[in-house]
């Protein structure tokens, strides 16, 4: 594949063979005049809610030793609904200033803005639908190999120098793993894509002074690396909670694995959209949540 993709246009406006840039006035302003789509922050702020709750057994389920130890201002119970809402609306603001910068700068969630605008892009699903599921999956395997063959010993070998015992709790079960797989592919694709990336590049658009509505090649790979380390960065807290040491070693292999990941979600968003990245983050995460407790080095 030769030559810069292009991310996908929204307004049926301009025709698909016109470029969006400063030297297609029209097709430049239907872009920059859409309306604001609060039906889509309603519908993103809803599956993230969901998502949320999805992911509670297995979060419960990998920190149940340390909850057992805990000592908890407000029952479990009262707790958990307290902790949906408030991560919901937090999750929400970002959504919304992710959609507006996405659509600042040409990207955004095609497929689900043609849906609620009664003109479903078929095409483009049909388009993006296998590549992403292939795209999931083999980054879910590349996860294993790399952690199974290259990491393991090293993370071994670094817990016993901290005197820490091999934790045997790391796989919940299938069910609880499907579940949270949601919450990968809705929640973590919103937040580092939608959020993160889309502000990236149209910090990026701005410093390098570009005239232009669709942005630089140069700029969307800088922005999705930059989200892909941030992706990786943002599952130190999980290891920490279960009592993991964040040396060298350990965060190396949190920031490599779920980076090349995300780079290839990232990728998957600015050429098709972000339900491209959802579906494949979804994808990987199926692999390595339910697939692998199942049938690989238990």
């Amino acid at each position: 594949m030769s030559g810069e993709p292009s991310p996908p246009t929204f307004s049926p406006d301009p025709p698909s063979d016109q470029p969006l840039s400063a030297a297609n006035p029209p097709a430049a302003i239907a872009l920059l005049r859409r309306p604001y789509n609060w039906r889509l922050l309603a519908i993103l702020s809803l599956a993230m809610f969901l998502s949320v709750i999805l992911l509670t057994p297995y979060a419960i389920s990998l920190q149940a030793d340390a909850l057992k130890k805990a000592h908890l201002p407000l029952p479990l119970k009262v707790l958990l609904p307290l902790q949906w809402v408030g991560s919901t609306i937090l999750y929400g603001a970002c959504a919304g200033i992710g959609l507006f910068a996405a659509g600042k700068i040409g990207l955004g969630l095609p497929f689900l803005e043609g849906w609620l605008a009664g003109k479903p892009d078929w095409k483009l699903l049909r388009r993006y639908l296998l590549p992403a599921i292939l795209v999931g999956a083999v980054a879910g395997i590349a996860i294993l190999l790399l952690s199974h063959f290259v990491f393991s010993r090293a993370v071994e070998a670094d817990l016993k120098r901290h005197g820490i015992p091999i934790p045997t709790h790391l796989n919940p079960p299938a069910w609880q793993g499907l579940l949270a797989s949601f919450y990968g592919g809705i929640t973590e694709e919103v937040l580092l894509r939608l959020f993160v990336m889309s502000l990236l590049v149209w910090l990026g658009r701005y410093l390098t002074h570009s005239r232009d509505v669709r942005p630089s090649l140069g700029v969307l790979w800088v922005a999705n690396f930059l989200a892909a380390v941030l992706f990786g960065l943002g599952h130190l807290p999980a290891a920490a909670a279960l009592g993991l040491p964040l040396d060298a070693v350990a965060i190396t292999q949190i920031v490599v694995l779920n980076g090349l990941a995300g780079i290839a979600f990232g990728w998957l968003y600015w050429t098709f959209g972000l339900e491209a990245a959802m579906i494949s983050h979804f994808s990987a995460d199926i692999v390595l949540h339910v697939i692998q407790p199942s049938m690989f080095w238990r």
